[in-house]
């Protein structure tokens, strides 16, 4: 739940006084000392509460409720009256205030009065998102493809980690596409409004440390292959951790984060930190089922962009993709595929396969696939596979595969 109030007074004492009975309450206090001030903190993303006093020089309290419901209908503004003034405070409910406080007011007052406003806030925005998924389908559904068993495991991680403020980290392949999960787990986050900062770890120092936090402030930073992050700053993103409480960290990585912990490169407890949340992207020949609905998408992409006619893709072409092992994983069928759509490359070799030869490439690939899930332990691919022994073993032979050349 957000927890950013943005906090009007001229009177200076009262402003600080209000802010640090706010901030111990946990919440996040922004000062402002006018109308003029305050305006430049209420955006379309602001996604926190308003508290302000009605009597102030210049524009008062009605113009920055008035303002602030042009910029946003649903934002709250709690108004702050002075004794005796209720008949201003009546007003202000007619004019579409969240509510009103006399002062001077208890600390226990404004507290509970910004709480009510924060969780009313949190609510409009959690049925805005649930409204634009319902109008495009959710970020995982729109950006990470795939039909297959291990593309919805990977879409459901993803909706999971996006429900918590808990740092995610996310292991795969290079080429994979960890920084679109990133990204995704961002998008279906009630931070979804917010900023999302990407930066390399390998390039960061201290100063950049602090500048990209506070870019981030209130959404998401990423930090791209994280074992590249150097000794000295990987202490100062843990203390950093602490102090940056408004602000979700994703990290990605195709090492070992383990490893590195256990040969010294990488702090431990930082790795335990941004481990809160592990998703794993699945390798694309894990998914072999995914690739002819991948290789028509980037296709299409293709096509789009350089205004081309889309060309038809031959069912034994798909079927040759399916079978290989793509080491550079979705990156890598893109290329093929952007080739493909140019004219670049031909759509197959020879002459063109029937149903029977293109269903046994795609059971090969299948095979092999299983066989490095189990690291060649042929009992345990049989079984995940649900064939029987002598069935398994038949169509190992058929195929030319050999169990032991997959064990690890």
């Amino acid at each position: 739940m957000t927890r950013q109030v943005l906090l009007v007074d001229d009177d200076k004492a009262v402003r600080e006084a209000l802010g640090q009975t706010l901030q111990l309450a946990e919440l996040e206090p922004i000062l402002a000392g006018s109308y003029i001030e305050a305006k430049d903190h209420i955006s379309p993303l602001f996604d926190g509460i308003v508290i302000s006093d009605i009597r102030m020089p210049g524009k008062d309290g009605f113009d920055l409720l008035a303002y602030a419901h042009g910029v946003d209908a649903d934002l709250p503004v709690v108004l702050l009256t002075g004794e005796g003034d209720i008949p201003m405070a009546v007003r202000g409910m007619s004019d579409g205030a969240f509510d009103f406080l006399e002062k001077p007011c208890a600390p226990a007052d404004i507290v509970a009065v910004a709480n009510k406003a924060l969780r009313a806030r949190a609510l409009v925005l959690e049925n805005r998102r649930l409204r634009r998924q319902a109008v495009t389908g959710d970020a995982a559904a729109r950006l990470l493809m795939g039909d297959s068993a291990r593309a919805d495991e990977l879409r459901n991680q993803a909706r999971i980690a996006a429900r918590t403020l808990a740092c995610v980290l996310i292991t795969g392949e290079p080429g994979t596409g960890i920084s679109k999960v990133a990204e995704v787990v961002h998008l279906l986050s009630s931070a979804a409004m917010r900023p999302f900062v990407k930066v390399s770890a390998a390039a960061m120092d201290a100063d950049g440390l602090a500048q990209d936090i506070k870019k981030a402030d209130g959404g998401t930073l990423y930090l791209d292959e994280i074992t590249g992050l150097g000794p000295a700053i990987q202490l100062a993103l843990l203390d950093r951790m602490d102090d940056a409480a408004s602000v979700r960290i994703v990290a990605g990585t195709h090492h070992d984060l383990e490893r590195a912990v256990k040969e010294g490169r990488f702090n431990a407890d930082l790795a335990f930190r941004l481990d809160a949340i592990r998703i794993a992207v699945p390798p694309l020949r894990e998914r072999a089922e995914d690739i002819p609905a991948l290789f028509r998408h980037y296709v299409g992409l293709t096509c789009e962009q350089a205004d081309l006619p889309v060309p038809d893709i031959p069912p034994d072409y798909l079927a040759r993709l399916m079978a290989n092992d793509w080491a550079g994983n979705a990156h890598a069928l893109m290329n093929v595929a952007m080739r493909f759509a140019m004219g670049l490359s031909e759509p197959s070799g020879g002459e063109e396969l029937g149903l029977a030869e293109q269903m046994a490439q795609v059971e090969r690939s299948l095979l092999i696939d299983a066989l490095r899930r189990h690291k060649g332990a042929a009992s345990a691919t049989a079984e995940a596979l649900k064939l029987p022994r002598k069935t398994f073993y038949d169509k190992l032979s058929r195929h030319g595969i050999r169990p032991e050349d997959y064990r690890g």
